[in-house]
């Protein structure tokens, strides 16, 4: 699709910010391919923190009930693509306007369901599936699945055009400086760790592992996110043993907390460590960009659902033994196979599983690529 669209994208702030994540790096990518943006949240607040400069092309509305469709400025710039987010149903409101828009002039909006990211088979089977409108307003409409994934017969994953020349102009130990983050520099042998997670029963014994036994035996900086990482280390630290370097010299680990990063910075992040420990899926696809040796811990759920998603990752990744195991045991919370005998990190091999899984990344179209593509023929 060569020129410009209007898209309006929907999404609903459920939790841990992930949903709101995905759905601004995909307006803002859209953006900066020329499109126009209406991003509409019911809760935009982590946008000040997540994105504080805002966007060109992009505009936040609120997601209320009634949407106040007068200031959106539909009539002005009418919309062209809709998307639902992870699920996330578009205003009865803003679709009854359109149906009555359809009659008016014959035209109607390409309908996307923008689904979560999963390397399960069914993703190939179902992207890109037709979904006829049964009943409402738009009854007869129809609604297009588009599935993110890993493979070509997917819809891909969000990966801004100018991301492999920013990462290469990256300097670590200048933008750790700027961070005020302590580091040892190279010639220590320091490793650097990031931490986002949610609160694994691993982390205790991992913790207490860095700080007697270093990371292959080299001293351990660990850069751990604000919210529920922070908060679970300090609940750790406090209670059974104190890593910081001035109350422990025997210590091989030293912690350092992180304000709210911007997404470029977390970007910088994981550009920045030797090992980085992810969680959801935005993070495990910026994960894969920066191809660096990383554990991913999937959103857990009750019926144990996860655990095979987590598997036909881990599949697809074509992950060496050692990883499949360690994310086994971050995911399942066996605690006591961290030991000292457990399983430890193999950075090298994690490296290039790493580094091979991105190389066939990025030989595929990106999710916007795919996207603006399959809305131009439908269109």
């Amino acid at each position: 699709m060569n020129r410009s669209a209007q898209w309006d994208i929907f999404c609903k702030v459920i939790d841990n910010f992930g949903d709101i994540g995905v759905a601004w790096r995909l307006a803002a990518d859209l953006a900066s391919r020329g499109q126009r943006v209406r991003l509409w949240l019911d809760d935009a607040s982590a946008l000040a923190w997540m994105a504080p400069s805002g966007c060109e092309g992009v505009r936040v509305l609120p997601l209320v009930v009634p949407l106040n469709l007068a200031d959106a400025g539909l009539e002005q710039q009418p919309c062209d693509v809709m998307v639902e987010t992870f699920g996330c149903a578009i205003a009865p409101d803003f679709i009854a306007y359109y149906v009555r828009s359809e009659r008016a002039n014959g035209i109607k909006p390409v309908w996307i369901n923008l689904e979560y990211l999963s390397a399960e088979p069914y993703v190939e089977r179902c992207h890109a599936m037709p979904s006829p409108v049964q009943g409402g307003p738009a009854a007869g409409w129809i609604k297009w699945f588009f599935y993110p994934g890993f493979t070509t017969a997917t819809g891909g994953l969000l990966r801004e055009a100018d991301l492999a020349g920013r990462q290469a102009g990256f300097d670590r130990a200048a933008w750790l400086a700027n961070r005020n983050i302590a580091w040892r520099g190279e010639e220590s042998g320091e490793k650097l760790v990031s931490l986002f997670c949610y609160e694994p029963p691993a982390l205790a014994v991992l913790l207490k592992q860095w700080a007697q036994h270093g990371l292959a035996g080299q001293p351990v900086r660990l850069l751990v996110t604000a919210g529920r990482a922070e908060n679970a280390v300090k609940a750790i630290s406090s209670n059974e043993f104190d890593a910081q370097p001035n109350k422990a010299e025997h210590s091989l680990l030293s912690i350092s907390y992180l304000p709210l990063l911007t997404q470029a910075d977390y970007d910088h992040l994981l550009w920045a460590c030797d090992l980085n420990f992810v969680r959801g899926e935005d993070s495990v696809v910026r994960a894969l960009w920066a191809g660096k040796p990383f554990i991913w811990q999937i959103y857990p759920q009750h019926d144990g659902a996860h655990l095979a998603k987590l598997q036909a990752f881990l599949d697809w990744l074509q992950a060496p033994p050692s990883l499949c195991d360690f994310h086994a045991i971050w995911n399942q919370g066996a605690a006591g196979q961290l030991g000292r005998d457990g399983p430890p990190p193999e950075l090298s091999g994690w490296q290039s599983c790493a580094l091979a899984a991105r190389s066939r990344l990025l030989r595929q179209d990106d999710l916007c690529t795919q996207l603006l593509g399959f809305v131009g023929k439908k269109r």
